[in-house]
């Protein structure tokens, strides 16, 4: 008894008929065995005698054609050998099996009556590793309906989806070719832009494959309009700065042309543009206005803009108020000191002053008290000025009344003691002293 091994596929010996010849007072037996091999492998079939008196050994196809008559070939095909020829043991090998090999081969003995037995050879064709097909694109928003085919398989191959490790139900479908069979599972499902490049993959079984299986794997392909979006430059620019704009674009398939343009005008004759790069250098107020990025594919189109706002360079210096010592008294001349000039830009979103430090630019400058707290010295120094010329004015008006008014009394004391000089009066007595 031998056992038939193709590609380690392993066949149990069968054992069809045993057929009893008797001649002479003796039985005479022959047994047949079945194979089962792979599409393309190499069948041995053989037939084995018991008690065997040298009778006639035919061996024939299922087409009832004669291959060897007593271990000489009758048949002309080189794919059939014989191998051994023993009075216990007739074993012939058939290469490159194709599944119309598959049928009975027939081992006869002739004697006085003829009798046969038949070794079945079963050919198992595996399937190839599965196709998969796309009935129409994916685009976002829609379903995707793919075909997982394996065209040829005996018997029919078991074919399965996954994704992600898990099974996706499919409609299967099955159609008999006569030796062979083909094999179709159709799955449908809703796509994304999310889905786009997802791992698919179609597996088929098959007994003549043991635990192996065939795998195609399968990737996603999802089309949908594409997306735009400037990246800005940060800070603040101001006159003379360079700009330099990126235009980010996504899109299945990626859009190959970008265009830049200027809302209501051209672009600057310093513009430069390098595929979604856009730059512009020494800015000017000029410059100044809406800039757009756009993109299309076949699935739509899309665009971004931005707006560039140029400032002007303004200077203003910082007042550093003297430092009063304990020796030293407060004066009011400001001290004179050097100070870097600073560039600023107004923000109007921000509210404040940013101060953009420009390297190199030096002046001269003269720190100085608020203009609040000159303007108040000033008008106190006017008002103290008039005080005192009103004052003046007053006073000095006020002593020349005085001074003629003392004249006055004067001339008529005088009148009194020159009367009295002439009346013979005692001038001592009469002398009084005066003062204006």
């Amino acid at each position: 008894m031998a056992f038939a091994t193709v590609w380690n596929y392993c066949v149990p010996l069968t054992i069809i008929t045993v057929a009893c010849l008797v001649r002479t007072a003796h039985c005479q037996a022959v047994q047949a065995e079945n194979v089962t091999v792979l599409e393309g492998g190499t069948a041995q079939i053989s037939c084995r005698l018991q008690n065997y008196d040298g009778s006639i050994v035919v061996i024939q196809n299922p087409r009832r054609q004669t291959l060897f008559f007593n271990g000489t070939r009758a048949l002309k095909d080189d794919r059939f050998q014989m191998v051994l020829f023993t009075p216990r043991l007739v074993r012939i090998e058939l290469t490159n099996v194709s599944v119309f090999d598959e049928g009975g081969y027939f081992c006869q003995l002739y004697t006085d009556a003829t009798h046969h037995q038949v070794a079945t050879l079963s050919v198992l064709v595996p399937p190839e590793t599965p196709t998969v097909d796309v009935k129409q694109e994916a685009v976002e928003g829609g379903e995707v309906e793919l075909t997982c085919v394996s065209p040829r398989s005996k018997p029919a191959a078991t074919l399965r989806w996954m994704r992600n490790g898990r099974e996706i139900p499919g409609v299967v479908s099955q159609q008999d070719n006569g030796k062979t069979f083909s094999v179709s599972s159709t799955i449908r499902i809703p796509v994304e832009r999310k889905d786009n490049g997802a791992a698919l993959s179609c597996e088929a079984f098959h007994p003549a494959l043991g635990t192996q299986r065939r795998v195609r794997h399968y990737r996603l392909d999802v089309y949908f309009a594409p997306t735009v979006r400037i990246v800005p430059p940060s800070g603040i620019l101001r006159e003379g700065d360079s700009l330099s704009l990126t235009c980010s674009v996504s899109g299945n398939p990626l859009p190959r042309n970008i265009q830049w343009s200027k809302i209501n005008d051209t672009l600057p004759e310093r513009a430069e543009i390098s595929g979604p790069t856009f730059q512009i250098s020494r800015l000017s107020q000029s410059h100044n206005g809406t800039y757009l990025c756009q993109a299309q594919n076949n699935f739509g189109r899309a665009a971004d803009h931005y707006t560039l706002l140029v400032y002007d360079n303004v200077s203003v210096t910082t007042t550093v108020p003297p430092t009063p010592t304990s020796t030293q008294p407060l004066t009011s001349h400001p001290a004179t000191q050097t100070l870097l000039t600073r560039s600023v830009a107004l923000d109007p979103k921000a509210g404040c002053v940013n101060l953009l430090k420009d390297p190199g630019a030096v002046v001269e400058t003269h720190s100085a008290v608020p203009y609040a707290v000159i303007g108040g010295v000033l008008a106190l120094l006017v008002f103290t000025v008039i005080c005192v010329l009103i004052v003046t004015i007053w006073c000095s008006v006020r002593q020349k009344g005085s001074y003629l008014t003392h004249e006055a009394s004067g001339l008529d004391e005088h009148g009194e003691v020159q009367e009295a000089f002439l009346n013979g009066n005692d001038a001592s007595q009469g002398k009084k002293e005066y003062l204006l």
